[in-house]
């Protein structure tokens, strides 16, 4: 049981210090290779177009833009 509580311990040590030096460094975590950047990939999918999720994400982030703006636009001050 000690070497299940050492164990445990241990391990969350270490993801204590890496979200620290996260937090510190503010930079995102990379392989050695250094991820899909060092391939000259800018996103993680290369599709030519989005699925149909990512349209339904964007197609709402659009109309709560739309929303704000018109609100901002009638705001009384």
């Amino acid at each position: 049981m000690s070497t299940f509580i050492l164990a445990f311990v241990f391990f969350l040590l270490m993801v204590l210090a890496m979200g620290v030096g996260y937090i510190f460094q503010k930079k995102s975590i990379s392989g050695s290779c250094g991820g899909l950047g060092a391939l000259g990939v800018s996103k993680a999918c290369d599709c030519p177009e989005p699925c149909d999720r990512k349209k339904a994400r964007l197609a709402k982030q659009e109309a709560r833009e739309e929303k704000l703006k018109e609100w901002k636009d009638n705001q009384i001050l």
